[in-house]
């Protein structure tokens, strides 16, 4: 049967309706930038890619930590240089309210201490303001996989404390791969002398999800048996002796 012109137009509308709902951004993104021309386009770059949506803009650190408590985005994209409350304190706040979820920060400079901090606060994604155009989406890919993602002259300054972590004030496990909130949870309950069932009913997960945390950290570290775990749990001050 032949449709009529308004019979085509209610099934564009349904076809409209059912792809939306199935449309739903997979990465929700929120940017925080007291200056409005840089943070309209970085948002702007960011919803140009396929499945991401800015869920949530900020003018200040503390404004950037309440909406994200309020909508939970899977990433932060984060001024360093920010009134009220600086990047990276917002991002050890915004972490510690969404466990799971990423923070990268924006800076127009860099240096040891900085990248040492974001390492030490659980943050994975570090850009260059400079660089941005260049480096933003590649570093929000890389979050969205929960991988890490440093500018390229954070890289050479990690790659030169590796060389010389022996003296390091922060010790040599300080520059391991970085573990998220989550992980040094686990890594907490495994140290701390928990059982596999423990350790789930204390995660709120299965037995089965609990024992996959444990082998994917003791790959992840490089670390062969609980004992060195231990040793390492100590060592970052994630158990106390």
């Amino acid at each position: 049967m032949l449709l009529g012109v308004h019979g085509k137009e209610r099934l564009q509308q349904a076809r409209a309706a059912f792809a939306g709902r199935w449309c739903v951004a997979s990465l929700r993104i929120l940017v925080a930038d007291d200056h409005d021309v840089m943070r309209r386009g970085i948002c702007a770059l960011l919803e140009a890619h396929p499945g991401w949506q800015v869920c949530a803009e900020a003018r200040t650190g503390l404004e950037a930590v309440a909406r994200a408590e309020e909508l939970l985005p899977d990433v932060s994209v984060l001024d360093f240089n920010m009134p009220e409350l600086n990047g990276l304190a917002a991002a050890k706040l915004i972490l510690k309210i969404s466990p799971s979820s990423e923070a990268l920060i924006l800076s127009v400079d860099h240096s040891e201490q900085l990248i040492r901090d974001l390492i030490v606060a659980g943050v994975r994604g570090y850009v260059l303001k400079s660089d941005s155009d260049r480096d933003l989406v590649a570093a929000v890919e890389a979050l969205e996989n929960h991988r890490s993602f440093f500018a390229r002259c954070a890289a050479e300054l990690l790659e030169h404390a590796k060389r010389t972590r022996g003296s390091y004030a922060g010790g040599p496990d300080i520059w391991k791969e970085t573990l998220t909130p989550r992980e040094r949870e686990v890594v907490r309950l495994i140290a701390e002398g928990k059982s596999t069932g423990e350790a789930a009913a204390i995660l709120g997960v299965s037995a089965k999800t609990a024992d996959t945390h444990r082998s994917n950290l003791m790959r992840k570290l490089q670390i062969h048996s609980v004992s060195e775990l231990v040793r390492y749990a100590i060592r970052n001050q994630i158990v106390a002796i």
